[in-house]
C-alpha cells in the first residue's frame, strides 16, 4: 500500500528537519593540519536533506534548529537562505561573549584520496542546538498549521545529549498524531552516544523513537548498534553478501516494529576514498527493491552522500509514492551529490533523472 501522505495543497511545508548544522571548514585538496585556509560550508546530517528537497527538488522545506546570535551563527543563516531552507523556527541564543557557556558548532573536515580516508573533526560541545529540550518547538501549532507534510530527524541529533533525544521523541510523537510521516535516518556515532551512556542509551533511545517512525533510514552496523538486531553474514565491507544480510536484519525489524512501513540503506563496498561501489536497497509492503548499481563511483567529496539519498528517496515517495522510484531517486542523488565538495548536494534534478535512466557522463552544451 502506498504511503499516506498528506496533499501539498493542505500544507505550507512539504518536509522539516530538527536537527543541528555546523560550518565546516574544508581545506580543499589539503589536509587539516597543514591548512593556511578554509572554504566554509554548513552542513548537518538532518539539515542536508531539507536542502537538498528544497535545492535541487524544488520543495518547500524547513529546519528547526537553534544557533548563538553572533557572526558565526549570522553566517550559518546566510548559507541556509542561499540554499532556499525556511528559518522561521530558528532559535536564536544570546552570545555570552566568549562561548563559554552556548556556541555555535564547527566542522573541520578533509575529502581524502586514493588510499587516504576521509576526517571529520567536530568541534561541537557546549552548542546552541545540544541545548534544545521539550518544549522548545510548539509541535502540535508547528504540524498543525501551517502544517508539513514529512518530518525528518537522526539520531545524531538525538546523541548530542540528554535533552535532544527527548526533544526528538516529542517531536516524532507530535508529528505521528498530525498525520505527518516520519523519517529517521539511524546515523550511529559512538563518539556522541560515549558522554550520555554509550551503546546502552543509545538502544534506549533509538528504540524508544523507533516507535514513531515510518521511515526508518540507516545500514547494517546502525540497525545492529542502534535497534540490537543482529544476522549471521554482515559485511562491514558492504559487498553483495551484505544486501542479503541487511534484508534479513529488516525482516526481523519490522517484525518487531510494525509501524516501520518503509526501510531503507545505501550499499558501499569502499575500494579506496575516491573509488566505491554505490548503490541503494528499499524495504516497502513486504517487498524489497534495489536501485541500479553504480560499480566504481569516483568521488570527490564523500560527506553527504548518505543524506542526499535520504532526500532523493523523500522525493520520490514524495512525488511518485512508489519504491521503486524512491530508491533510484535516493541512489542517483547520492551518487550525484559525492561529484561536489561541501555537505550538500549541488545536483539539480534534471542531473538526477538522467543519472537514473543510465546517462553518461558525456559534456553537455
Amino acid at each position: 500500500m502506498p504511503l499516506k501522505i498528506k496533499p501539498a495543497s493542505e500544507c505550507k511545508f512539504d518536509e522539516l528537519s530538527l536537527g543541528e548544522i555546523m560550518l565546516r571548514l574544508d581545506p580543499g585538496e589539503g589536509r587539516i593540519r597543514t591548512a593556511r585556509a578554509f572554504k566554509v560550508w554548513e552542513g548537518g546530517g538532518e539539515y542536508n536533506v531539507a536542502r537538498g528537497l528544497r535545492k535541487c527538488f524544488g520543495l518547500h522545506t524547513a529546519v528547526c534548529t537553534a544557533f548563538v546570535d553572533n557572526e558565526v551563527g549570522r553566517l550559518l543563516e546566510d548559507c541556509i537562505l542561499q540554499g532556499g531552507v525556511a528559518t522561521d523556527f530558528v532559535r536564536w541564543r544570546p552570545d555570552d561573549g566568549i562561548g563559554r557557556a552556548v556556541r555555535n558548532g564547527l566542522n573541520f573536515t578533509e575529502r581524502g584520496f586514493g588510499i587516504r580516508g576521509a576526517v571529520g573533526i567536530p568541534d561541537r560541545g557546549h552548542t546552541a542546538a545540544s541545548q534544545l529540550r521539550p518544549g522548545d518547538f510548539d509541535w502540535d501549532s508547528l504540524f498543525g498549521q501551517p502544517g508539513v507534510r514529512w518530518f525528518h530527524t537522526g539520531g545524531i541529533f538525538a546523541a548530542l545529549s540528554e535533552t535532544t533525544a527527548a526533544l526528538t521523541i516529542e517531536a516524532v510523537k507530535a508529528a505521528r498524531r498530525h498525520g505527518t510521516i516520519v523519517s529517521y535516518d539511524l546515523n550511529y556515532r559512538p563518539s556522541l552516544w560515549k558522554s550520555i551512556g554509550g551503546q546502552p542509551k543509545a538502544r534506549e533511545v533509538n528504540r524508544e523513537i523507533a516507535r514513531h517512525v515510518d521511515v526508518m533510514i540507516g545500514n547494517e552496523e546502525d540497525f545492529t548498534a542502534s535497534l540490537g538486531f543482529e544476522v549471521e553474514g554482515l559485511d562491514h565491507n558492504l559487498s553483495q553478501i551484505e544486501a542479503g544480510a541487511f534484508k534479513r536484519m529488516i525482516q526481523k525489524a519490522v517484525a518487531e516494529f510494525p509501524n516501520f512501513k518503509v526501510a531503507a540503506t545505501t550499499l558501499r563496498k569502499v575500494h579506496t576514498a575516491t573509488v566505491n561501489d554505490w548503490s541503494a536497497i528499499c524495504w516497502h509492503d513486504g517487498r524489497f527493491f534495489e536501485s541500479r548499481p553504480y560499480p566504481a563511483l569516483e568521488i570527490l567529496d564523500r560527506v553527504g552522500g548518505g543524506d542526499s539519498f535520504a532526500s532523493g528517496l523523500i522525493y520520490g515517495f514524495l512525488a511518485t509514492n512508489d519504491a521503486q522510484q524512491a530508491v533510484d531517486y535516493g541512489a542517483a542523488h547520492g551518487a550525484l551529490a559525492m561529484t561536489t565538495p561541501g555537505d550538500t548536494s549541488m545536483a539539480t534534478q534534471k542531473e538526477v533523472e538522467k543519472v537514473m535512466r543510465g546517462g553518461g557522463a558525456r559534456v553537455v552544451r
